[in-house]
This record gives C-alpha cells, sequence and structure tokens, in this order.
C-alpha cells in the first residue's frame, strides 16, 4: 500500500499551530512512511515554527479583516482568490488522502479547496467559542474534534467529536517529583511554603504582570512566586527577583513548573486550558479582553460553569482580585475542589483520539 499523503493547516498563533504539529507527530509516529505537507498564511509564526518542527510548508498570501477600517481591506477580495488558486494548486500538485485545519486563516482556503476535491477532510476546534473560520468549514467537512461540551450551538452534532486538545506529551509521560521541581527553580523546598505560579503567554501578558507587581508584597506573605512575565517584559521586572520571587522570561520545563504549583494565576488560551487540566491545580484565570471573539473570556466562563476555576475579568481585578486571592489561598476545600473537578477535564490522549479520527476518513 503506498504511504499516506496528509495535508495540515493551522497557524497565526501557537494555539492553531502547536495542536497541528502535534497531530503531524502523531500521524507520524503511527505511519513512519507518510508524508505530511503543511499550509500556512505567509508571514506567519507557522512559516518559522513548523519548519523548526521537521516539516515542510507551504504559504498562502491571506489574513484576516481589520476590525477597524482599514485600507488593508481592499486587499481582502484579492488575497482570497489568490489563496484559493494556490491552494488548489497545492492540493492538485501532493495529491493528499485527507486534510486537517486547526484554525487560522490559511485553513479555511485549503479545507474549501480539499473539499471541492472532495478529499476527506477535519477540523480541530481549540476553544469553547470557534473562530469564523472553522465555523465556515463546518457544513463541508467531515469530521469536527471538539474540546469542550455543548459545541452543537456553532457545529452540525453529528459530525461533532469530543476528543480534547492536544498538549505536549512531556506533561503527559514523565512524572515529576515536586521537591526536584523546586530546586529546579532555585525556590525553597520548605513543605510548609506555597508556590503560586504566574504564566502570561510566551510574550507576556502586560495587565497580569502589573497586577502582580502591585500585588508583589502582600502575595510574599502567602507564597513563592514562580513568575513567567513574558520576553515583551522580562527586562522591566526581571529586578524582582529573590529568594522567594523568581522572574522569567519563558519557562523552559513545564513539566516542572506544574509540579512546583500550589496555585496557578494564568491567561485563558486553549492550549493552556488542556495543560493545566492535566496538572491538575487550583487556578485564578485572568482571560486577555484583547482576542479574536473574545474568545479567552468564553473558554474561562465555560471552566468556572463546572466549578473548575475562578475568574476575574480584567477591568475587575483591582476591586476584586485581593478578596478573591485571599479566599483562595485560605480555603483549602475550595482548592481541593477546583483541583479535582479540572481534572476531570483532563482529555491526556486528545491527539491520540484525534488521529484515530483522521485514520478512520483515511479508510471509509
Amino acid at each position: 500500500m503506498k504511504p499516506y499523503r496528509i495535508i495540515i493547516s493551522g497557524g497565526g498563533t501557537g494555539g492553531h499551530i502547536y495542536p497541528a504539529i502535534s497531530i503531524a507527530n502523531e500521524c507520524r509516529r503511527r505511519w513512519s512512511d507518510c508524508e505530511i505537507l503543511f499550509v500556512g498564511a505567509q508571514d506567519r509564526m507557522e512559516m518559522e515554527k513548523v519548519p523548526a518542527a521537521g516539516y515542510e510548508i507551504r504559504g498562502l498570501w491571506i489574513s484576516g479583516l481589520q476590525r477597524s477600517l482599514s485600507a488593508k481591506n481592499l486587499a481582502f477580495p484579492f488575497k482570497v482568490v489568490k489563496s484559493l488558486l494556490d491552494a488548489r494548486k497545492i492540493i492538485n500538485d501532493f495529491q493528499p488522502d485527507v486534510a486537517i485545519g486547526t484554525g487560522g486563516y490559511a485553513s479555511g482556503p485549503l479545507l474549501y479547496m480539499a473539499h471541492r476535491n472532495r478529499i476527506p477532510t477535519l477540523i480541530q476546534e481549540q476553544n469553547s467559542y470557534p473562530g469564523i473560520t472553522n465555523k465556515l468549514l463546518a457544513k463541508s467537512v467531515q469530521k469536527i474534534c471538539v474540546a469542550s461540551d455543548h459545541m452543537e450551538r456553532f457545529f452540525p452534532k453529528n459530525k461533532i467529536e469530543l476528543t480534547g486538545n492536544p498538549v505536549r506529551q512531556d506533561l503527559i509521560d514523565i512524572p515529576v517529583n515536586k521537591k526536584d521541581a523546586l530546586s529546579h527553580f532555585g525556590l525553597q523546598t520548605d513543605k510548609s511554603r506555597k508556590v503560586l505560579l504566574v504564566l502570561g503567554g510566551s510574550l507576556g501578558a502586560r495587565r497580569v504582570n502589573q497586577l502582580i507587581e502591585s500585588q508583589l508584597q502582600n502575595l510574599e506573605q502567602d507564597v513563592q512566586i514562580l513568575w513567567q512575565c513574558g520576553k515583551l517584559y522580562y527586562e522591566q521586572y526581571k529586578n524582582y527577583n529573590s529568594e522567594t520571587v523568581k522572574v522569567l522570561e519563558f519557562v523552559d520545563r513545564m513539566d516542572l513548573a506544574y509540579a512546583a504549583a500550589d496555585v496557578i494565576i494564568s491567561r485563558a488560551g486553549a492550549g493552556t486550558i488542556s495543560e493545566l487540566a492535566l496538572a491538575g491545580k487550583p487556578v485564578l484565570f485572568i482571560p486577555s479582553p484583547h482576542v479574536a471573539e473574545d474568545h479567552q473570556t468564553k473558554n474561562a466562563l465555560a471552566i468556572q460553569d463546572e466549578d473548575a476555576a475562578l475568574m476575574i475579568r480584567e477591568q475587575e481585578l483591582e476591586d476584586n482580585f485581593p478578596v478573591i486571592w485571599k479566599q483562595l489561598i485560605s480555603d483549602q476545600p475550595l482548592r481541593e475542589k477546583l483541583s479535582a473537578n479540572i481534572s476531570k477535564l483532563a482529555k491526556p490522549k486528545a491527539t491520540i483520539d484525534i488521529v484515530n479520527h483522521i485514520e478512520q476518513l483515511l479508510h471509509a
């Protein structure tokens, strides 16, 4: 039998790219001779991240509409037409057996043309509120793998498969000793001293960093702090490093960071939520209001509705954070309830399940 040929599109943000790469890795593990081609948007981060992961990628001239009146919107119709034509040529040249989309601008034209060519198609939606590309594709694809319940509000019910989001393998496979994790980051190993892990994403979250800075004196009375402030803010905050505060540009070992943490403050990106469910620690979400469709707030609300996390909106931080923090850090039964409930949402076999559905399409 000839090797499977698999085409994958997803990009614009890490939330679309890393699930796509995880799916590709599982396909390669399962079918070592399969041929995989990625398609992304020119000048977006997938054009760098995908080759770094060992895969070939082609770029389409596509971008989203600007939310404000902009001359850039005048080029949008031309970009769509050009991307559709280029996607058709890529598909005709590569002759894929299946097409997979994980969201982002490029996945729209690619999966639409794959559908037109009668190639089996599958999309993976990370968020509890889907992006516009996946909503537009829903009618034409065969399967839709989702990470949240109640997605029939957006997608045809008969196409939905609840799989969860792909997460990095080291969080699943490697058991970590908490004492080793604390030592790795130079934190005190005194069991009586809890650890707060603050996650703001690779670039950083300005409002979260401002909050931690303003509350640092009060927080240090309760916890040690592992503060991932992000690339954009490290120079500004690195001077806060001390015996009990560790400021990091990025976290090189997330498995150790989660093992060290007793409580976590985090943004609410879909991939991060999937990792936090595996970590099983009490979480306070501060969702970013500056993302498409305000999807982080919707993600956080979906978890909060399961009594699996707490949430504060950015505009409520000054009034609500001190009260909610004291409640969280002093109420052990609350922390135990949040930990237990978020752990129930974990889906460690998400990538395997998604590729199982891809395999069904290949054999259909």
